[in-house]
Formats: structure tokens, C-alpha cells, sequence
């Protein structure tokens, strides 16, 4: 038995296997739910109607899918090219303390049509900046960057720790470590009255198809394609490769800030160090599950939520510990690694 490189894989193998994979991670999660002495059908739609149930509950899991989907696109983006972002959560934390800096102490008085593209841009540029530094070091000095943009996240945090503990503390929050709220006019509209599901939802979706756009129809998009699948290859026929990456990572910092920028201005209103349930983190899960593609983050990120809000529901009925989402969403990872593989080799006898 040996493993052989398929030389064409076909649009349907690459379509189904993302859902042969979460399947199979359903089916392991339901033996750790059997063995915690619950029905696993029953369980499993507890989860989709305390994730889709009611109104109140769609609007949660749409409004919790909403900075999965930015930064799954985040480390699509740059994976798809060979730039190993593993820092999207602190790109998170920067574009958001970014976005609560510029509304309190400089931009507050703007009218809403001016002040909230403005904000949302700040928020990238800075998600920006900080991929930029590992990028650098790996150019330069060809440091490996998931080491350094992983170490950037917990320097990320503790800047904004110490900001918010500092300058940009809320005099109102009663020594509650948090930021001062950005203007009311600075929130973003929402999609659904009453509820918080907001116009971040309908901007990463649009992003999401133009990203896909972009890698499909454009000539950067050919050139992130090509220094991800033979760099030296790349390079041979004629493309930058430096300046494609650093393209590449001005775009998933931008994407990753942007995330942060909306968590504050769509739900939020502050900043907080516990802001993110770490969102960065499970855009990796996301992006992987989609196999990096654009369109197909925007699934899979709606798959993480449903598994995260729907947990709690199941939890309250059936007394299984809401970890078993994070298990799921694990497996799910993993299962998909694995027929990524077998998309990319078969066996042969």
C-alpha cells in the first residue's frame, strides 16, 4: 500500500469532503455524549434549536458567527499564500483598542456617515501593523512567523491591558478595568430591531465574496496562489515574491483588525481584555474547515457558532458540559486535516 498524489481532484471531492469531515466529528462527539449517559440525537438537536430555536437565538448565533467569518477570512487569506498568521487575536485586540482610541479621544464628534468607515478603517490599519512586524522578520532575518506572531498575541493583550488601565480607562466603570465607550453614533445599524445582530454581519459577507473575488479573478490573487503552491517556482516565473506577501498580510491583519473593530462598534461599545473568547484562534479552526475558501468561511463559521451558542441550551437540558462544543468543534479540525489529505493523495495497492 502507498499513498499517490492525485494529479486532478475533482470539484465535487473538494465540495463533499468538508462535510464528510464534520460528520465524522459528530459521530466521535456523540460516543463522548453516549458515555455522559445523553441521548446524542437528542442532544444534537438541542444544539441546532437553542442555536436556531427563536428569534433571540439566530440573531445570537449570526451575531457570534459574524467575527469568526473575518477572521477565518484572515488566516485564509494568508495561508492560502504559505504566511502562517497565527496572530489574528492580537490583530483583534489592536483594531479594537484602535477603534476605542480614536472615538473618545479624536474622532467623537464626526457625524455617523463619516465617523464609522473611518473607525472601521483605523481598526484595519492597525490589524495591519502588527502582522506587518512579523513579516518583516521573517524577510529580513527569515525568522520563522508562527512563532513570533503567536508571542504577538499576548503583547498585543497586555498593551491593551495596559491601556485600558491607563489613559483609555472608563472613569465611569467604577475600577472596572475597561476602556471608554466609543460615541453612540459610532455603533454600528442594526440588521434586526431589538436584538444585536448588526450591518457587521451583511460586511463580512460581502468581504468574504470579494475575497474570493480577488483570489479568483485578479492577478494578486493568482500570484498569493502561486508563492503558496512552489515559491521558488513562483519567484522562477516572475512574481514579487516579497512584495505579494507583504500584499497578503496587509490584507488578513486588515481583516483580523476589522473583526475587532466591529466586535466593539456592532456589540460591545468598549474594550475589555476578555473581549474575545478567543476569536483569533478558532478563525484558524474556521478557515480549515473551509478548506481556505472564502465562500466557504462564512459556513463554517455560522458551523462554529451554532456548536458555541447551541451548547449552552443543551447543557441546560440534558447536564452535559458545554465543552462538549469545543470538543466538536476540535474533532471537526482534525477530521478535516485528514480528508484534506486524501483529497490530495490516494491509495494505491
Amino acid at each position: 500500500m502507498r499513498f499517490e498524489r492525485r494529479e486532478h481532484r475533482p470539484l465535487s471531492l473538494l465540495i463533499v469532503t468538508p462535510v464528510i469531515a464534520v460528520i465524522a466529528a459528530l459521530a466521535l462527539s456523540g460516543i463522548l455524549i453516549s458515555i455522559a449517559g445523553a441521548p446524542v440525537l437528542d442532544a444534537y438537536w438541542r444544539i441546532l434549536t437553542g442555536a436556531f430555536g427563536s428569534r433571540l437565538s439566530a440573531t445570537e448565533t449570526l451575531t457570534r458567527a459574524t467575527p469568526l467569518m473575518l477572521t477565518g477570512l484572515a488566516a485564509a487569506v494568508a495561508f492560502r499564500a504559505r504566511l502562517w498568521n497565527i496572530g489574528a487575536e492580537g490583530q483583534f485586540y489592536l483594531g479594537a483598542i484602535a477603534v476605542a482610541a480614536a472615538s473618545s479621544k479624536l474622532l467623537g464628534n464626526l457625524p455617523a456617515p463619516i465617523l464609522i468607515p473611518l473607525l472601521l478603517l483605523i481598526g484595519a490599519i492597525a490589524g495591519m501593523v502588527l502582522i506587518l512586524i512579523p513579516l518583516w522578520l521573517r524577510l529580513r532575518f527569515s525568522v520563522d512567523e508562527v512563532v513570533t506572531s503567536l508571542l504577538l498575541n499576548f503583547i498585543a493583550v497586555l498593551f491593551v491591558s495596559m491601556l485600558i488601565d491607563g489613559v483609555l480607562k472608563d472613569p465611569l466603570a467604577f475600577g472596572w478595568p475597561q476602556s471608554q465607550s466609543v460615541s453612540d453614533h459610532a455603533m454600528l445599524p442594526k440588521l434586526i430591531a431589538r436584538s444585536r445582530l448588526h450591518i457587521g454581519f451583511a460586511i463580512a459577507i460581502a468581504l468574504a465574496i470579494l475575497v474570493h473575488f480577488i483570489q479568483s479573478r485578479t492577478v494578486f490573487g493568482m500570484q498569493s496562489r502561486a508563492a503558496g503552491l512552489n515559491p521558488g517556482g513562483a519567484v522562477f516565473a516572475g512574481v514579487p515574491l516579497g512584495r505579494t506577501l507583504v500584499k497578503v498580510a496587509c490584507l488578513s491583519g486588515g481583516l483580523a483588525g476589522l473583526a475587532g473593530a466591529i466586535e466593539v462598534m456592532g456589540v460591545k461599545g468598549y474594550v475589555t481584555t476578555d473581549l474575545s473568547p478567543g476569536f483569533g484562534y478558532a478563525g484558524i479552526v474556521v478557515a480549515m474547515l473551509a478548506n481556505l475558501n472564502p465562500l466557504g468561511v462564512v459556513f463554517a463559521a455560522i458551523f462554529t457558532a451554532t456548536m458555541f451558542v447551541g451548547a449552552d441550551g443543551m447543557s441546560r437540558g440534558l447536564g452535559i458540559p458545554t465543552y462538549i462544543a469545543d470538543v466538536t468543534v476540535a474533532l471537526s479540525l482534525l477530521t478535516m486535516l485528514i480528508a484534506l489529505f486524501f483529497t490530495q493523495y490516494r491509495i494505491r495497492r
